[in-house]
């Protein structure tokens, strides 16, 4: 899916008022959350690459949210890939010229 913030998936289909926003740059993809929940969030915490998120993945130690599910790199990947098939499907230039 796609808003004003870019792409993103529902890290946890149930519920759709957070979206797991995804980028890709600098040979990496990038993650940020948001919540509709915690506005902050978008403010506080801004694009950290996948990277950073496997390595604090392995540490953490909690049970209320689990960092594999969130940050879904395989869904990642297929989300910008499908969007970069996509926008490559719209021609920049007219293909006909009107009369």
């Amino acid at each position: 899916m796609k808003d004003k913030n870019g792409l993103y998936y529902y890290p946890f289909p149930q519920n759709k008022r957070v979206h797991m926003y995804v980028r890709e740059g600098d040979g990496t993809i990038w993650f940020r959350l948001w919540n509709a929940d915690d506005p902050e969030l978008w403010e506080k915490h801004g694009w950290v690459p996948y990277g950073a998120i496997k390595q604090a993945a392995g540490m953490y130690e909690g049970k209320n949210f689990p960092p594999n599910q969130a940050y879904d790199i395989e869904l990642a990947k297929m989300l910008l890939e499908e969007n970069t098939s996509d926008s490559e499907d719209i021609p920049t230039k007219p293909t006909c010229r009107p009369r």
